[in-house]
């Protein structure tokens, strides 16, 4: 399934692009947020060096309806708030791709990953346009489940290999090598490889096409 990173550029008359960018050193690490109908909850950990300044300007927002410090230490600060402006979350609400948190967000930017069908993807584009939020693609990848794909014994294996160098180019560890290292017969060895990468490969060339 296609994983892609991407760079918003928040409006700056949107609160938390203004907030932002007035301390550009902060970083505010969103750890969830919920869309409402004309609302949005969001929590989020702070650190700043002007850690005060920044609370107390975002308390005063007109976007933030409610602001609510629930732990604090040194120069970081867990805050959950409720704002009347959570334009970050109309797109993936009208995309239908669950946001992937926790992520990070400072001086305008924010950045996000995102693990959707390739039509997900390019409606969230779409949304992203519509609601005004410039966007940089990263990165796109093909990001393949192997947790679920392979068995308990092919994903060690085919862990161990890629830690060995059995996949380098030259490589640095031979298939004997290899089933010494894991503790397996050479036979063993190359026909459980053989069979979790007919497995990656089978399910890498599906989700292309």
């Amino acid at each position: 399934m296609p994983r892609a990173e991407l760079t918003l550029t928040i409006p700056e008359e949107v609160w938390i692009g203004s907030l932002s960018r007035s301390f550009p050193d902060a970083e505010f690490r969103i750890l969830a947020a919920v869309p409402g109908e004309e609302s949005g909850v969001g929590l989020t950990e702070i650190t700043a060096d002007e850690l005060v300044a920044i609370l107390g300007q975002m308390d005063e927002s007109e976007a933030v309806t409610s602001l609510e410090i629930l732990q604090r230490w040194e120069d970081t600060a867990l805050v959950q708030f409720e704002t009347s402006d959570p334009l970050l979350l109309f797109p993936v609400q009208g995309s239908g791709i669950p946001l992937e948190m926790p992520f990070r967000l400072s001086d305008g930017e924010a950045r996000w990953e995102i693990t959707a069908p390739q039509e997900r993807l390019s409606a969230l584009g779409q949304q992203l346009e519509e609601f005004g939020i410039p966007f940089h693609v990263e990165r796109v990848s093909q990001h393949v489940e192997t947790e679920q794909l392979l068995t308990g014994s092919q994903l060690e294996l085919i862990q161990a290999a890629v830690e060995n160098g059995y996949y380098d180019t030259p490589r640095d560890c031979s298939l004997t090598e290899l089933a010494s290292e894991v503790g397996i017969a050479k036979s063993t060895c190359s026909e459980t490889l053989h069979r979790a990468e007919e497995k990656i490969v089978k399910e890498f060339v599906e989700e292309l096409g």
